[in-house]
């Protein structure tokens, strides 16, 4: 049998540091349908064939957690039809994924104004978390009616009513106590933020989290971003010398 062309080639990641944890802003469904003459739905349920690719690379490669943004509170304001659409696709994810996130040892959380969501898919939603929250081996993480500043602003508010309780003092916040307040505080730092399609914002996206994360911008719109791409800007991420406010010499010497 003749060997596979380059083209034809199984991309591979090769050895060096993963990023623990990794977000994603899935943007470019509705230009991938335009430019094709097609119905933006048509992009959205293409993308989401993208999440099931990289979900399941993700896992295959040791990645501890994966966040996607997949809906955001601002979402709710497009045209109803689209919105009825991408919740029947989020729905049709949850029934269609079960299988390969269970046999995969995924945890599957959703974070958000998730009480927004259409009843059935929400009880979808809590059944899917439940009935994986033992698995260990990587966290898979929708976000969905999610906005940054909307959580922070609901961090505040709680830590808030902890100090109007007395079960805090003002002067015992910090940064640390705050990043329990956040919906992510079960997982890990976020070290790679990857946004498709080339725009160059974070959209709301954990403000919070991605202070420090690494952000690699892809001009590739979602529904073609597949495992080759993915392998590509984890090689983006390595090639970069996270300094955290320190110079380039303290963390070589640190590292010594």
């Amino acid at each position: 049998m003749a060997a596979a062309s380059p083209e034809e080639a199984e991309p591979t990641l090769g050895p060096g540091l993963l990023p623990r944890h990794i977000a994603i802003i899935m943007d470019g469904n509705g230009r991938w349908a335009e430019q094709r003459g097609l119905h933006r739905w048509e992009g959205h349920a293409r993308g989401a064939r993208a999440v099931r690719e990289i979900v399941t690379t993700a896992r295959e490669n040791g990645i501890q957690a994966l966040t996607l943004y997949a809906f955001s509170v601002q979402n709710w304001g497009r045209p109803s039809e689209e919105v009825e659409r991408l919740m029947t696709l989020l729905l049709d994810y949850l029934v269609e994924e079960r299988d390969t996130i269970m046999d995969n040892e995924i945890r599957l959380v959703g974070i958000g104004q998730t009480q927004r969501l259409p009843a059935h898919v929400l009880k979808q939603l809590r059944f899917l978390e439940e009935e994986s929250k033992a698995n260990d081996k990587m966290t898979l993480t929708l976000a969905l009616s999610y906005g940054s500043r909307e959580e922070i602003v609901e961090a505040c508010q709680k830590l808030a009513r902890d100090v109007a309780a007395g079960a805090l003092a003002p002067e015992g916040i910090d940064e640390r106590l705050l990043d329990r307040y956040m919906y992510t505080r079960e997982l890990p730092p976020l070290d790679l933020l990857i946004r498709t399609s080339g725009e160059l914002r974070l959209s709301n996206f954990l403000l919070w989290q991605a202070a420090y994360a690494e952000i690699v911008v892809t001009d590739v719109l979602w529904p073609d971003f597949d495992k080759a791409e993915f392998f590509s800007c984890i090689d983006e991420f390595r090639r970069r010398e996270r300094r955290f406010g320190k110079t380039g010499a303290q963390v070589t010497e640190e590292l010594l």
